[in-house]
């Protein structure tokens, strides 16, 4: 953080820049699942006041990334100085560049149907070999330099996430979620397992009226013939999944633990398989209880 265009504390500004099909709306997508404020296609003179604006409206100053790239034309020309300008406001600015080998581009224009925006009356290649000349300036000063050539959307989503994350930002979000089977399977969930394998506390007398929070249902619930068995297996399938879900970028989780009525076993199990979650890093757990309290 440092001193901005306003006087004040300015946010930190990245600009997304680079080859036509390198991946940029991916890197965008990615930025904001990590918690920046993401603006596409914005000419470079638009961004002081962008960051007027911000400073203006933000209580809390977000992470700024801005889509700036040939889209805007003559605007364009003149990045390098709108980046100079900025640094010499105090703004913090860094710039991550996009690039991949010609024929892969050209292989991914030709894979949606779409031309290259400077071919013009040329061919693709020589649309990207002018683009390249163009940006040469630009990459030449980027702080970032990522070559997509190999990568898929997840692995390129990876990579951002190892540049510009925040610490413990990129952890997986994972709900834990007791439901009752009567109630329909919660359409969120991405893992579904059935405790209705295990006695019912609800033909207990003494436990009719409590839930599987309180203790008695708990060492009931959890004291049964292949509870035990069941809690080890599953969470060493959910450590598994979630690392799986991890490699796969994916942000949230839901792993649904369902019973009858939703209020005994899965509730039990729920609280339980929440907790040794926790104790997994790279996750950060929550727990739900869908149908807790329904009748």
């Amino acid at each position: 953080m440092s001193e901005g265009v306003g006087g004040t504390s300015t946010s930190e500004l990245l600009v997304v820049t680079g080859m036509s099909g390198a991946g940029r709306s991916t890197v965008a997508n990615a930025l904001e699942d990590l918690g920046w404020f993401v603006v596409d296609n914005l000419p470079p003179q638009m961004v002081q006041p962008l960051l007027q604006l911000v400073e203006a409206s933000a209580p809390t100053l977000p992470r700024i990334a801005v889509v700036i790239d040939l889209r805007g034309g003559a605007l364009f020309t003149h990045i390098d100085q709108q980046l100079e300008l900025l640094r010499a406001s105090g703004v913090s600015v860094r710039i991550l560049f996009l690039e991949a080998a010609d024929e892969i581009l050209v292989r991914r224009f030709e894979q949606v149907r779409r031309p290259h925006p400077l071919q013009g009356d040329g061919t693709i290649i020589d649309g990207i070999s002018e683009e390249r000349r163009r940006l040469q300036s630009i990459r030449d000063t980027a702080d970032v330099i990522i070559d997509t050539s190999g990568l898929n959307v997840h692995q390129l989503s990876r990579r951002v996430a190892e540049f510009f994350a925040e610490p413990g930002a990129n952890r997986l979000q994972v709900t834990v979620m007791s439901f009752g089977f009567k109630y329909g399977i919660p359409l969120d969930a991405d893992m579904v397992a059935d405790m209705r394998f295990l006695p019912n506390p609800f033909w207990v007398p003494e436990l009719r009226q409590l839930t599987g929070r309180d203790a008695p249902v708990a060492e009931y619930v959890l004291s049964q013939d292949g509870a035990q068995d069941f809690l080890d297996a599953y969470t060493r399938a959910v450590e598994i999944t979630v690392e799986g879900y991890r490699r796969e970028n994916k942000h949230h989780a839901v792993i649904a633990i369902g019973c009858t009525g939703g209020k005994h076993r899965s509730v039990a199990m729920t609280e339980r398989l929440a907790a040794e979650l926790r104790s997994v890093d790279g996750i950060a757990v929550q727990v739900k209880h869908r149908d807790l309290g329904k009748e």
